[in-house]
């Protein structure tokens, strides 16, 4: 898998994103059955200034979140089902797109929950992700097709159902 990390926060690399993302995106891919050594995806590790300049400009949003996802390819897929699987390019690579997370959010976030940072930024990747896989939670049967998947996959990585 190539992951293109830039951090522009130092506590990111602190905390060791690029082997949280590794993990996090490895357990994603394998488990939907795609060849990590195909897929490309690109994640900023930065903070609520640089993550609500982001929300400002793609999505209108004047505040800072927790992860933010721009997919290469739309992929969504009817009301509550499984978006359909990327497929390699004629080189052989799937390039998923990018990811944006917010040290502070998700650091304000994860200690509000009483939740080790880890955990919860490990549970913020593969939400980012599944999003660049055509998984959304816009309505009820959406959102409850992806909070399964996320609550199954973090378990196989021993953290508890985040909801």
């Amino acid at each position: 898998m190539q992951i293109d990390i830039d951090i522009t926060d130092p506590r990111w690399a602190n905390l060791g994103l690029a082997a949280i993302a590794e993990t996090a995106m490895g357990a994603v891919l394998g488990r939907l059955g795609l060849d990590a050594d195909d897929c490309e995806v690109s994640i900023l590790g930065c903070d609520d200034t640089r993550i609500k300049e982001l929300n400002a400009d793609f999505r209108e949003k004047d505040k800072a979140t927790n992860v933010l996802s721009w997919p290469a390819e739309e992929r969504g897929a009817g009301e509550g089902q499984v978006p359909d699987l990327p497929a390699p390019d004629v080189f052989g690579a799937i390039e998923l797109g990018d990811i944006a997370i917010s040290y502070d959010t998700c650091a304000t976030e994860a200690a509000a929950a009483l939740k080790p940072l880890e955990h919860h930024v490990t549970h913020l990747v593969i939400h980012g992700l599944l999003h660049l896989l055509g998984y959304d939670h816009i309505n009820d049967a959406d959102a409850a097709l992806m909070e399964a998947l996320e609550t199954e996959l973090l378990e196989t990585m021993g953290i508890p159902d985040p909801y």
